[in-house]
């Protein structure tokens, strides 16, 4: 999942979700769409979000949106890269055990000698390709943040595994 937001309220600092994109396993896109402004927007960051006023203006309710995708993520994991903020500007929650965020990925950490990678870094060090150059697209991005989950999902999931106590031999013996 990735969200694309816009600037509202004072100087346009606060979020507004503007997008929301969602790709299946294997980077299908399953879910798109932009989201009707709820209030004035004062920067639609449109050099970096791709989002445009009549994008918004032909957009899904925000109740219609948060619900559609509530129900699409209830019971499955959850892959995206600072999955915190997305779920935040949709005001909800996923349950931590089901979250991949691969902004939060410690091996990853390493790419970028401790501190946090951005999508991109970790676009071109992982899967060798360019992405946002110019504006994002929340679909390129969700489908990056899969990808980059695929590569290394056995040994995440590993990880998560053996960090919860149902290593391989613990269930074997």
């Amino acid at each position: 999942m990735d969200c694309e937001m816009v600037g509202v309220g004072y100087e346009g600092n606060d979020h507004m979700i503007a997008r929301v994109s969602i790709v299946n396993k294997f980077g299908d896109c399953i879910y798109d769409k932009f989201v009707k402004a709820r209030e004035e927007v004062v920067d639609y960051r449109t050099k970096v979000s791709g989002i445009r006023k009549e994008d918004l203006l032909n957009g899904e309710e925000f109740a219609t949106v948060q619900k559609e995708v509530s129900e699409l993520i209830k019971g499955k994991i959850l892959v995206g890269h600072s999955l915190k903020n997305d779920l935040s500007v949709l005001f909800l929650s996923h349950p931590k055990r089901n979250i991949r965020d691969t902004s939060r990925y410690k091996p990853f950490r390493k790419i970028t000698k401790g501190s946090t990678p951005s999508l991109k870094r970790l676009a071109k060090e992982i899967l060798g390709i360019d992405i946002q150059d110019g504006e994002h697209s929340s679909v390129e991005d969700a489908r990056a943040a899969m990808q980059i989950y695929c590569t290394v999902q056995k040994s995440w999931e590993q990880a998560l595994s053996e960090k919860r106590g149902y290593s391989r031999k613990f269930v074997e013996t």
